[in-house]
């Protein structure tokens, strides 16, 4: 009778306002610290490994095998009853909490170590069992609720799940990274896992305890083979298009520092929208996504280079409404309760494998961001549609109308097709502003709810509006190469060729005569910053200095050297060093510098390597497109260059950005590390056509080093500092009161 009584006083506590709160608290605290840890992590890894863009993609891949292994878990834990799940899930969460503190492992990591291979067993044995633990909270937990309130639907804390990680994440790059330090966030993060605990005993305390009472079994029918496979479709577009768009943005539209917080945030806040107890946000989304998927994809793939912001929040938008619209058919399509961590395990499934897809294969597969018009196309055959007038479904609903009007809307996208190549190219504008957009658009929108029709239409305008272009880019030889850091773009003639990574030129180089191919220009032309350190490079230091330049580009800087120097360049991706050297796209290298030392891997790692006062003169631009490598200026960083220069050497650090200004971090590690510094602010004439803008900080700990560049040239002038402003280190750094006004 006592166990009778405390079933029922489990089951009464379950169904109560203060019961259900529990439960979703206890989601809400484990999603927001599994969130919460991503960027941490990642933050942690930077001074070890570097390259930020790289760190990220690999942890990301990481964080998803971790979270699938967490739901195969939950879903396994499943068969025993409901107090023994319990008992074993809480001494997962004991176990792995002797991880704590959370931190990295100690390693010790070879100079030329990659993040493709060592992000992986870095985290891995770092956060492994920790985020593994917490991530089978969300399926475990909504099952416990379930259960607890006598199989109430538990779908809907899964929105509560999402909003909290959606909190973990945009929380730390407004709140916790910019106000702790990382020993102060490993600390908060621990005591959040300690509440996680206590969250967890309490919601096992209004379990079920009799087994008549447990629900073990399953009993409804299990799902078909193919209802499992759309759900695995539904969840690989969403999670792949949310990676290839933070890869698109930070690519061909905006090269901001931590925009990938942007898509992950949208792609989490879409599960709470998708899965919340008010249908109507959802489903109407869901009702418009196909439009937003004909419009939006055909704008994104023109690009609008007057208007990168627009372009932002378009990709945006199209990254949401789709995540919305596919995540709201998988709700739409999901199980009985008893079946929920099934349904989860293969949501988790196809997430991996979306990340699998545009994180791992498509760097591989494509040498630009071809993802991402694959995974549009995909999620217009996805979304749910429905004819958006009764006339336009009676013109698809009849087969002989049918048939007239597929041949009609064929019949017109060939033509545009066909104008695309040999038409006024003011017909399709740029972006929107063509009347070719206007006559795709509305061709579109008639064939919305006939899937084949729209699925030709879509297809038509992704190709039409950028598609061929880059197409024809792919198959011209060594136009364009992909690595691991990147997408690079060789363009230009006979007279001029640039390379571009990204949305930033990376290089410059005249063609024509050798004195033309060894003239050196854009950021490092004589009159910049390092252009001007170079030249001093033999008054300085002799004839026999020591340079090292962290960034190889297309080699430009080569061109400063003089016979008897010693030049060590440092170079983090093969693929650039393939570019400069060997290809013969650029001849800087092979004019100036035959033979060039050149240091594979990350420029701190082998520079902490090298042996001190090695170097003579060292000039920092090693940034990825418009990316500042935060790992690179930070005070720990500082003393690494210092211990490698000479008594009286020489830094020449490149800050532009447009988005961030840099001078104040750099000021701030000048002060704490015992440099004298200046600034150049180069403004090239019009005469000077092949120059660009730049902005050099110079470094010394000597004076007179700094007094010969002033008498060089007088536009140097003295750092300015920010009142308040800390020194980066590997323990805190913060970009948000950097940010530019626009």
């Amino acid at each position: 009778m006592a166990g009778d009584r405390d079933g029922i006083t489990s089951r009464i506590s379950g169904t109560t306002p203060l019961g259900r709160a529990l439960f979703v608290a206890t989601i809400l605290a484990g999603s927001f610290l599994l969130f919460l840890v991503q960027p941490m992590v990642a933050r942690m890894a930077l001074p070890r490994l570097g390259g930020a863009p790289a760190v990220w993609n690999s942890a990301m891949l990481v964080y998803q095998a971790l979270l699938l292994g967490g739901y195969a878990y939950a879903h396994a834990l499943g068969r025993v009853r409901p107090r023994m799940q319990a008992a074993i899930h809480i001494g997962v969460l004991l176990v792995a909490a002797l991880w704590l503190p959370i931190g990295l492992m100690s390693a010790d990591l070879p100079p030329d170590a990659q993040p493709a291979v060592w992000v992986p067993w870095l985290l891995l044995g770092s956060i492994g069992p920790l985020f593994f633990a917490v991530s089978a909270q969300a399926p475990l937990i909504q099952r416990w609720f379930s259960l607890a309130s006598g199989g109430r639907d538990p779908y809907a804390l899964y929105a509560a799940s999402n909003f909290g990680s959606f909190a973990g994440l945009i929380a730390y790059p407004l709140l916790v990274e910019p106000g702790l330090a990382l020993h102060e966030q490993s600390l908060m993060w621990s005591g959040g896992y300690v509440l996680v605990i206590a969250f967890v005993l309490a919601c096992a305390g209004l379990l079920p305890r009799t087994p008549a009472e447990a629900h073990v079994r399953a009993d409804s029918p299990p799902p078909a083979r193919a209802a499992v496979v759309r759900w695995i479709a539904l969840a690989l577009v969403p999670s792949g298009l949310m990676l290839a768009t933070s890869t698109y943005i930070t690519t061909d539209i905006v090269a901001m520092p931590l925009l990938w917080v942007l898509p992950l945030g949208l792609y989490l806040l879409s599960f709470t929208i998708a899965f919340a107890d008010n249908r109507a946000p959802a489903d109407l989304i869901t009702r418009i996504a196909p439009v937003t998927i004909l419009l939006f994809g055909g704008v994104m793939m023109a690009g609008y280079n007057q208007g990168p912001w627009f372009s932002l929040g378009v990709s945006l938008l199209l990254l949401f409404m789709v995540s919305v619209a596919l995540h709201t058919a998988m709700y739409r399509s999901r199980p009985a309760p008893d079946r929920l961590t099934g349904f989860y395990l293969a949501m988790s499934l196809g997430g991996a494998l979306g990340g699998v897809f545009a994180g791992l294969l498509a760097p591989v597969l494509f040498d630009w961001t071809y993802e991402y018009p694959i995974l549009i196309l995909a999620a217009g055959a996805l979304a749910p549609q429905t004819f958006l007038t009764n006339a336009i479904r009676d013109v698809w609903f009849v087969g002989t109308t049918r048939r007239i009007a597929f041949l009609t809307v064929g019949l017109a996208i060939g033509i545009l097709i066909l104008l695309r190549f040999n038409g006024p190219a003011a017909l399709f504008g740029e972006g929107h502003d063509g009347f070719a957009f206007i006559i795709v658009a509305a061709i579109g929108l008639a064939t919305i709810g006939f899937r084949p029709a729209y699925l030709c239409v879509l297809a038509a305008a992704l190709m039409i509006f950028g598609g061929y272009r880059s197409i024809a880019l792919s198959l011209d030889p060594g136009a364009r190469t992909r690595s691991y850091f990147g997408v690079y773009t060789v363009r230009g003639d006979d007279r001029v060729r640039e390379l571009d990574h990204g949305t930033t030129v990376h290089g410059i180089q005249l063609r024509g005569s050798v004195a033309r191919e060894k003239t050196p220009t854009t950021y490092y032309a004589p009159g910049s910053g390092v252009g001007q350190a170079m030249r001093a490079a033999p008054a300085l230091y002799g004839p026999a200095a020591r340079i090292g330049v962290v960034g190889l580009g297309t080699g430009t800087l080569s061109c400063y050297a003089r016979p008897g120097q010693s030049w060590r360049f440092y170079e983090i991706d093969p693929a650039v060093i393939r570019i400069a050297r060997d290809t013969g796209q650029f001849t800087y290298l092979s004019r100036c510098l035959p033979n060039p030392t050149i240091r594979l891997g990350d420029a701190r790692l082998s520079l902490a390597a090298e042996q001190a006062s090695s170097l003579d003169l060292l000039a920092l631009d090693a940034f990825s497109s418009d990316a500042v490598p935060m790992h690179l200026m930070t005070r720990e960083a500082f003393a690494t260059y210092a211990r490698v220069m000479s008594p009286r050497g020489l830094v020449l650090v490149h800050i532009s950005n447009r988005f961030l200004d840099l001078e104040p971090v750099v000021a701030a590690a000048a002060k704490a590390g015992g440099w004298h510094a200046a600034v150049m602010n180069y403004r090239p004439s019009s005469l000077e056509r092949d120059a660009s803008s730049s902005l050099w900080v110079a470094l010394s700990r000597d004076l007179a080093v700094l007094a010969t560049l002033r008498r060089q040239e007088p536009d140097w002038r003295d750092i300015r500092p920010r009142p308040g402003m800390a020194a980066w280190t590997d323990d805190y750094s913060t970009i948000l009161p950097l940010l530019k006004h626009f």
